[in-house]
């Protein structure tokens, strides 16, 4: 935090060492200090921000085949992680961290509200149910990273599973479950149209 006017001097009324590096750091970078009053988060957090922005600027993004996901890593952190985790919290961030996140296009992720809990209720059995559970998962997380008007994983999409549950191949399955809507019943495309899918929702 750069010391203000009438903050402590020296006898000739000039800067102290201490506060010339404090002013000299501001002036380079001004989240050079994250814990002081005017920013209120941890160097990890902007540790984390910093990676985030140099991914971006070398060509990643926050949608799309480059998309930053869970296992993207910086210097050994995992940026698509730490993203998730910002999205899902992002009402908990403060707002000097929410307008540097919206700065870089970082937007709240859109709650799949229901559609993962239905699927503990689904109506079908067996190994069909099992596979249906697991692509409404991968999907729900697809939904809650991507953010709000992003729109539907393309056809080659693979959504990493957390947890060690392995790949899905989130895009075909969406092509699937289109296919056989007629063989889906009423509570599994209620799922799906939760997560927005378009198709789900239309009679």
């Amino acid at each position: 935090m750069v010391p203000a006017a009438g903050g402590p001097r020296s006898a000739g009324g000039r800067l102290l060492p201490h506060q010339r590096r404090t002013a000299a750091l501001a002036a380079i970078d001004p989240d050079w200090n994250p814990g002081d009053d005017q920013h209120g988060w941890t160097v990890d957090w902007q540790r984390h921000y910093a990676y985030l922005t140099q991914l971006l600027a070398e060509g990643a993004r926050l949608t799309a085949i480059t998309a930053i996901t869970a296992r993207v890593t910086r210097h050994g952190e995992d940026i698509g992680r730490w993203l998730a985790a910002q999205r899902r919290d992002f009402d908990q961030l403060t707002p000097g961290q929410q307008g540097r996140l919206t700065a870089l296009g970082v937007t709240k992720a859109v709650r799949a509200r229901t559609a993962a809990a239905k699927t503990s209720t689904a109506t079908t059995a067996g190994r069909g149910a099992a596979a249906f559970h697991t692509g409404v998962q991968a999907l729900t997380q697809w939904v809650e990273r991507e953010g709000e008007g992003a729109g539907m994983p393309g056809r080659g999409h693979v959504e990493q599973l957390p947890d060690g549950g392995g790949e899905h191949r989130t895009g075909v399955w969406i092509v699937n479950q289109k296919q056989r809507r007629d063989r889906l019943d009423a509570g599994q495309l209620a799922q799906l149209a939760d997560l927005g899918v378009e198709w789900a929702g239309s009679s």
